[in-house]
């Protein structure tokens, strides 16, 4: 489908009882993109297709660029965020935009006045070993908010002081789904999926001396974690993690439904 008459062919459908509520919706899952102008295009419709709009990777945009994708998304999304964006964009992106609210530690720009009520059950809990993670883990956690979900945070309890972990098990044992990020070594998810009853999300960073190899020597750790439940996602990829525990929370809802 590439053209509103497409639409309405849809519409005219249901209204006949050609095809039911039920058909039409998962046509509409794949309708079109939105070109704008020779550097975009936006897709309106993977809310509808994913449980979640379209975020914009700041890196390598302009601030025109940024700025004109946000509007766009305005339309229809009731979430338009950019992540990744550095303080000198975000004071560009402010000539450009009204009523813009900027995360400085997780780098995401929100357009509107974001409400980050509780949409869905379950607590997703997020740890770092060190403060050096925070960007990461706020990253994860701004994300998380701003989707919906209930957020618990803990931050510095590595294995380098491990009591600090042990006397804070309740955020451990709470959790509905963790985030774990960790640079160095990245021995903390190992630690706590051996404590924990529930999924662990494994988020390794970048933060290290030389032979953390900007990142992947955390990597190999919990990609080779004796421990179960672990899943991994990719070096500073705190947005990618936060997704994953709301898919993990939405498709739990449904089920219990």
């Amino acid at each position: 489908m590439t053209q509103p008459e497409d639409l309405q062919t849809i519409l005219n459908a249901v209204a006949s009882g050609e095809i039911d509520p039920t058909t039409a919706l998962e046509k509409l899952k794949h309708f079109p993109f939105e070109p704008l102008e020779d550097f975009a295009k936006i897709d309106h419709h993977r809310q509808l297709r994913t449980g979640f709009p379209e975020a914009i990777w700041g890196p390598g945009k302009t601030a025109e660029q940024i700025a004109a994708i946000m509007r766009a998304t305005q339309k229809r999304s009731p979430v338009v965020m950019a992540t990744r964006i550095e303080p000198e964009i975000y004071q560009q992106l402010q000539q450009e935009l009204e009523s813009l609210n900027y995360y400085p530690v997780a780098k995401i720009c929100v357009l509107g006045n974001p409400q980050t009520t509780v949409k869905y059950s379950g607590t997703i809990s997020i740890l770092t070993a060190g403060t050096a993670d925070l960007p990461v883990a706020e990253e994860a956690a701004i994300t998380a908010q701003l989707y919906g979900f209930q957020v618990q945070r803990l931050w510095d309890v590595g294995v380098a002081g491990i009591h600090r972990l042990l006397s804070h098990r309740e955020v451990v044992y709470q959790a509905d789904v963790l985030i774990v990020v960790a640079g160095m070594e990245g021995a903390l998810p190992s630690i706590v999926a051996g404590m924990a009853d529930c999924p662990v999300i494994a988020v390794p960073t970048s933060v290290g001396y030389g032979a953390n190899f900007a990142g992947v020597a955390p990597l190999l750790t919990m990609l080779n974690s004796c421990a179960t439940g672990i899943g991994v996602v990719n070096i500073d990829n705190g947005f990618g993690a936060a997704i994953l525990a709301g898919q993990i929370l939405r498709v739990g809802n449904k089920l219990k439904g």
